[in-house]
């Protein structure tokens, strides 16, 4: 084969550094939109970028020239530092330092989109550390409790 190909469906989720619910209605949009764009410049195309007060997800096609690591690195720093010039109440706006990211089979995008469009509604049953617990099981992904949350 003399061209290489792929399409790798990702979903990433990362919070806010202790949780801290500091991304609210004022910023949401604008967020989200720059989180995108972010991706779309790294070669990742954007599917659908969404959360909560305290955290991010985020639905893309995983470009075959940048690693997971490095994404999620670029997308961390340059929206953290767009953050901070929003206002005096985000000078003080970091994320925390891990993330998750699971594969998504590129048949079921409609139900991570719907998923992700639904974080308000959802989060009014479950918090973060819930949320995330449910994914960590459902992808069968070890983990010890007192580190994932630091």
């Amino acid at each position: 084969m003399s061209q290489s190909l792929s399409k790798i469906c990702v979903h990433i989720v990362f919070s806010t550094k202790y949780r801290l619910p500091l991304i609210d209605e004022k910023i949401e949009e604008e967020l989200w939109n720059y989180l995108g764009g972010v991706c779309n410049e790294l070669e990742c195309v954007s599917i659908k970028v969404g959360g909560y007060v305290d955290h991010v997800h985020i639905l893309c096609v995983l470009s075959k020239k940048i690693t997971a690591m490095k994404l999620l690195q670029e997308v961390k720093r340059s929206s953290s530092l767009w953050i901070k010039t929003k206002g005096k109440e985000y000078e003080d706006f970091y994320w925390q330092d891990g993330y998750a990211i699971f594969s998504v089979n590129p048949y079921e995008l409609d139900l991570v989109i719907r998923y992700i469009t639904n974080q308000k509604d959802h989060h009014k049953k479950k918090d973060f550390k819930g949320e995330l617990r449910s994914f960590l099981k459902k992808y069968n992904v070890e983990y010890d409790e007192k580190y994932i949350w630091d």
